[in-house]
């Protein structure tokens, strides 16, 4: 018997990756998009014809309710989410209104129309911000630094409180950073992978960064999209972190992405205080062991091939884009 999977964020770097892990897993896959003056579909543009598609937004709630009773899924995956932590702090209301209050919206509207509809939050690494223990694990206290950590941190109680109190199967994925050739290039590792490609095509001069020092666990949002299934697959409703359990710097993604194009990133990276957070968080690693107990999970793409594959697209995007325009930078 086919089940129904409803998708809030589906046009998004994980939405995207999830919605193809369920249609090959047999699943009626429907998504919520936000009205947009701007096409946003293109992360889903292969699969759009497989997919149902409908207008909505976690700010809503009547919408959200109604959108549930009609799709009537089994399970609820709530990926949207005002989700770059810079934007956060210039827009805190928004951020607190879709990525905290939203997740809300969405446990209230399955509670009132069938507390059977399994529910995944994703929340996020960020949470645990100023970090009180080396890893992170499941439970490390939370100290958010951010807005959007902040909202992060509420949506992962409330889907919590939700679970306790009126015996839903909801649960939360606590990610640590995923990265893919789908990532938006606002994020600092496809700004990496994207300029590094110009750089090489001779399209860009500089990389501008802020803060080289900060140290994150970073892992293939391909991979990651499983361990969301796969606990929505489990008899009890649990929380899990997700990561590697391997850490490392933004210079050492740096230092990778311009050794695969044969170029010493000292030639071509500029320091820019700008770029620095109001509240840098220092340090990210998971403890994965959880996942990898209950689950059976693990991830199957290194750091190098991360940074290789977020290269290559790149690389291959920009040379069909502009062909004529190409000054490829040959090794000194």
């Amino acid at each position: 018997m086919s089940r129904t999977a409803l998708i809030t964020g589906i046009t998004g770097q994980d939405g995207s990756y999830l919605a193809e892990l369920l249609l090959s897993k047999g699943y009626e896959v429907h998504g919520v998009v936000r009205r947009s003056s701007s096409d946003n579909c293109q992360r889903i543009r292969h699969i759009e014809s497989d997919v149902t598609l409908h207008p909505g937004d976690l700010i809503d709630q009547q919408s959200l309710t109604q959108l549930i009773a009609d799709v009537h899924p089994d399970e609820v995956y709530n990926l949207a989410a005002m989700s770059f932590v810079p934007t956060s702090w210039p827009q805190p209301i928004l951020t607190a209104e879709t990525t905290g209050l939203g997740v809300t919206r969405v446990l209230e509207a399955i509670r009132s129309v069938d507390r059977q509809i399994r529910f995944y939050q994703a929340s996020s690494s960020e949470m645990f911000g100023r970090v009180q223990e080396t890893p992170q694990s499941e439970t490390t206290p939370f100290w958010p630094r951010s807005p959007y950590s902040v909202a992060k941190v509420y949506g992962h109680w409330i889907t919590v409180n939700y679970r306790e109190s009126f015996d839903l199967f909801a649960c939360s994925g606590i990610l640590f950073n995923h990265e893919s050739p789908r990532r938006g290039t606002e994020f600092v590792t496809r700004k990496i992978s994207r300029t590094v490609a110009k750089i090489k095509l001779g399209l860009a001069e500089e990389l501008r960064l802020g803060n080289m020092k900060a140290k994150r666990d970073w892992g293939f949002a391909g991979d990651y999209v499983e361990a969301m299934w796969m606990m929505l697959q489990q008899d009890a409703a649990e929380d899990y972190v997700v990561g590697t359990g391997e850490t490392y710097e933004v210079e050492e993604f740096v230092s990778a992405a311009f050794e695969h194009v044969n170029l010493d990133w000292h030639d071509y990276v500029v320091i820019d205080p700008k770029f620095y957070r109001p509240a840098e968080v220092d340090l990210l690693v998971a403890d994965p062991t959880k996942a990898k107990r209950d689950l059976g999970w693990e991830p199957k793409v290194s750091f190098r091939e991360l940074v290789t594959m977020m290269v290559d697209a790149d690389l291959a995007d920009l040379a069909s884009r502009a062909p004529a325009q190409l000054k490829p930078r040959k090794v000194a």
